[in-house]
């Protein structure tokens, strides 16, 4: 029985070098980085997760172009502005692919945008551009007026509270969720909506799953997590409820025909009579509710986090809120309803915005690319298929191009006449083939809901509460941790002054 166990430890022990050994034989030609285990990688040393923070320190050990395993597949991850900007932009067509990890696969089975490549992407993408382009041309129930509509309700909702003590992320996200269920679906939902209230449960469930341990797990060791009870188990509950949901959309947009599109349905029902015929068309069924998921996943969870980012820095940097309200004060009239085009009278609080959005870093390490084709790049040849994973927290805190990258400094984006400049490391939606599609669309909510929000409240804390958490959640986004505030209408303060 002894030599039986002995000769079994022997063969795992050899086993164990020899996967060691095929490891290191295959990162003989890839760029540097920490050694690794069989069968975990270097998933150890990450913590299992590709934490932003810990893969800039490795940066600094190994170079702005290292590998680090996940498993037994390498990931090569690109730090700093520029090298960043080498893969997404100067080698953008050949790092255009996306890998397809075990649950992405799951659930969306290479449909959408999002998570599809080759002719299905480009078509998806193109789709969705030409979209938001016809939505943006209109005037009238366009794109800035369902956001400038949203944004009173979320006013009417923040202002019913009379200055008492809120979760401002409830509110923020359902208007949020509600400029995209109108693009998507043509109309508002309700507070009250229990449908609606449960599909955006669902979908934070999602977003929130793939940054965790347990996804992590799930497409490290997708065969044994399958059999494992766990949230991961849940999550695909929560996939099938999204899915049955727009299923339901699209059945009434059926039975409800509408004589001009009005929606991104809508439209997408028209594209796929108009495409019948065409044998290399993908537009279909299934697309379109992977198309529809991914915006509403995209979008809600993204715009609504940097606006609860937004509110959080208000209070801790009341300073900063006074200046914009200020300048909001002395170039809006009171009766006006903000416009995105008033961002380029509002060089202050468009500096503000774009500084929330680089210190709260929501994207954090960027969605992963494949590369598509063999490629030299910096003198490492990166073969097709690989893994590429541009660290876009690198690049909003790269030293080199900000003045105090670890602070929250709207002068980033000013100049000395107080005029608003960019920057070329500001890339929280990433950059290249795979930018995001919604950026355009991102900017103005963003600028919109919050200008009116610095318009009409003063953000403060409650009474007897000294200090607010700074830190953040570990996710997919990067969110604030709960926190609770009261909105101070501003006519009131105004009022009390001398």
């Amino acid at each position: 029985m002894l030599m039986l166990a002995e000769v079994l430890l022997a063969f795992l022990l050899s086993l164990l070098i020899l996967r060691f050994l095929k490891l290191r034989w295959a990162g003989r030609r890839l760029p540097p980085g920490p050694t690794p285990l069989p069968i975990i990688g270097n998933l150890w040393t990450l913590s299992f997760r590709l934490h932003h923070e810990t893969l800039i320190q490795l940066a600094k050990i190994y170079g702005n172009i290292f590998t680090v395993w996940a498993g037994e597949t390498p990931l090569i991850v690109f730090s700093g502005c520029k090298a960043v900007k080498d893969a997404l932009i100067s080698h953008g067509q050949e790092f255009s692919g996306r890998p397809i990890t075990p649950f992405v696969n799951q659930f969306t089975q290479g449909k959408g945008i999002v998570a599809s490549n080759g002719h299905g992407w480009r078509q998806q993408r193109c789709f969705g551009q030409m979209f938001l382009r016809r939505l943006g041309l209109q005037q009238e129930m366009g794109l800035e007026w369902q956001i400038q509509e949203e944004a009173r309700h979320l006013l009417e909702s923040f202002t019913s509270r009379r200055g008492r003590s809120l979760d401002p992320s409830v509110p923020i996200r359902h208007a949020v969720s509600n400029v995209t269920g109108a693009l998507v679906f043509g109309r508002r939902f309700s507070s009250e909506d229990r449908n609606f209230q449960h599909l955006l449960k669902a979908i934070n469930f999602v977003v929130s799953f793939n940054g965790t341990h347990w996804g992590r797990l799930f497409d490290t060791f997708p065969r044994l997590m399958r059999r494992v009870p766990g949230p991961h188990q849940e999550v695909f509950v929560y996939v099938e409820y999204v899915r049955s949901y727009v299923k339901q959309e699209i059945r009434s947009h059926l039975e409800n025909p509408s004589d001009e599109p009005k929606d991104l349905t809508d439209f997408y029902l028209a594209q796929i009579s108009k495409t019948k015929d065409d044998p290399n068309s993908t537009y279909d069924e299934s697309n379109m509710i992977q198309l529809v998921i991914d915006f509403l996943l995209a979008s809600s969870d993204t715009i609504s986090t940097t606006l609860h980012w937004a509110v959080l820095y208000m209070v801790v940097y009341p300073a900063v809120q006074e200046e914009v309200q200020k300048e909001l004060d002395a170039v809006l009239i009171p009766s006006q309803i903000v416009c995105y085009e008033d961002r380029k009278r509002l060089p202050y609080t468009n500096a503000v915005i774009h500084e929330i959005q680089r210190y709260a870093n929501i994207a954090s390490v960027g969605l992963a690319r494949q590369c598509t084709k063999d490629t030299s790049i910096r003198g490492f040849l990166i073969t097709k298929g690989t893994i590429i994973i541009p660290n876009l927290s690198s690049v909003l805190f790269d030293p080199e191009h900000w003045e105090t990258p670890q602070q929250f400094n709207p002068s980033h984006f000013l100049d000395e006449g107080g005029n608003f400049v960019t920057n070329n490391a500001f890339l929280p939606f990433s950059a290249g083939h795979r930018v995001c599609l919604g950026e355009q669309m991102a900017r103005i909510e963003i600028f919109i809901l919050f200008a009116s929000l610095l318009r009409a409240f003063t953000f403060q804390l409650p009474e007897g509460v000294t200090e607010i958490n700074k830190d953040y959640i570990y996710g997919t986004v990067i969110q604030p941790h709960p926190y609770e505030i009261c909105a101070i209408p501003r006519w009131t303060i105004l009022h009390r002054r001398p």
